[in-house]
């Protein structure tokens, strides 16, 4: 216990770093750079969402030098192939025998980090090459199975200005990211500091803190991390109350949700609450990791219906009703008289 301690302490210590080193190139999107840092400390993948030109792959690149690890970007394209991805095999002759061989050369997928620009602009059989690979952390070609180097993170975009001749990801492929990010445009002042810091002749140089090995030191220091009874409950009762179908979902779950959110959902958002805890020091999550990661993991898990559409309601709409609904479990403990209520 005294080792892990001392190593979430090194863990802040080094998450202070890492964001110290992204500042020098990103500007704000704070909350962002936390939830990137958080899928990859939790072994999860990531789907991000925002206009072009907010510096998405800047910030993934960026983050990729921060901790000295493989980063591949894949431009998605609606001619783009599963080979073009996972690798091919090819004819080689050995020039002394005069024998040919079958020979893999690996895709773009065999890297620590993985940028898929775009993901929803290529075909389904593309998608399922690379969730294949996100889930079983292998890709099999001409019936061979190769492994993925650990660690190994993938980061999608998607634009959602357009939709029009673009495949969208069903359900249950969505259901494979831990963690949807929006990126919102900067406030003035923010915009102002990258419009002076890239129209100047100077560049900022990226160090980095941590390497692969210690990525995977902290990917399993974070599974160490406890979570207390109460708060793993609350943490499943949030996934429950978004499904329309149960008995204990809230009324405007019932209006606006065709589906909500499964099992996956409150792993998520254990794991995700895990990791935050880690990098802020903790031992144990609390409520409130729980609560700072719920829209990320249930925005994109929610299917709502014609009703929301109509309404203008969002699934952060509803999420953060949902997060002023469900009890918290020290109130539950102040109605059954445990704990005394504050006034």
């Amino acid at each position: 216990m005294n080792g892990d301690q001392k190593a979430l302490e090194q863990l802040t210590d080094a998450y202070t770093r890492i964001t110290g080193e992204l500042s020098k190139v990103i500007v704000g999107q704070k909350d962002v750079l936390e939830q990137l840092i958080i899928g990859l400390f939790s072994r999860g993948h990531c789907l991000l969402v925002g206009v072009p030109g907010l510096a998405k792959t800047l910030m993934i690149r960026t983050l990729a030098s921060c901790l000295s690890l493989k980063f591949s970007r894949i431009q998605f394209t609606p001619d783009l192939m599963p080979s073009d991805i996972t690798g091919t095999e090819v004819i080689q002759e050995d020039k002394a025998t005069g024998r040919r061989e079958f020979r893999f050369l690996p895709g773009p997928i065999f890297a620590n980090i993985v940028l898929a620009d775009e993901i929803n602009r290529t075909p389904p059989k593309t998608q399922a090459a690379l969730l294949e690979a996100m889930q079983e952390q292998q890709v099999t070609v001409g019936g061979q199975q190769h492994v993925l180097d650990p660690p190994f993170y993938v980061l999608a975009t998607q634009n959602p200005i357009e939709q029009e001749g673009t495949y969208p990801l069903p359900e249950a492929q969505l259901d494979r990211f831990m963690l949807e990010i929006l990126i919102n445009y900067p406030d003035e002042n923010e915009e102002l500091d990258i419009v002076l810091r890239t129209t100047s002749d100077t560049e900022a140089r990226v160090e980095p803190v941590l390497d692969a090995r210690q990525v995977l030191e902290i990917q399993r220091l974070v599974r160490r991390v406890a979570i207390p009874e109460h708060v793993a409950r609350y943490a499943v009762r949030l996934a429950r109350w978004t499904r329309p179908s149960f008995e204990e979902a809230p009324q405007f779950i019932r209006d606006y949700v065709t589906w909500g959110a499964g099992p996956r959902a409150a792993q998520c958002l254990v794991m995700a609450g895990k990791a935050r805890a880690a990098l802020h020091g903790r031992a144990a999550v609390s409520v409130e990791d729980v609560e700072a990661v719920a829209l990320p993991v249930l925005r994109h898990r929610l299917v709502l219906n014609f009703n929301a559409e109509a309404d203008g309601i969002k699934s952060d709409d509803l999420i953060a009703r949902l997060l002023r609904s469900v009890p918290r479990p020290e109130d539950e403990l102040v109605n059954r008289g445990i704990l005394p209520k504050l006034s």
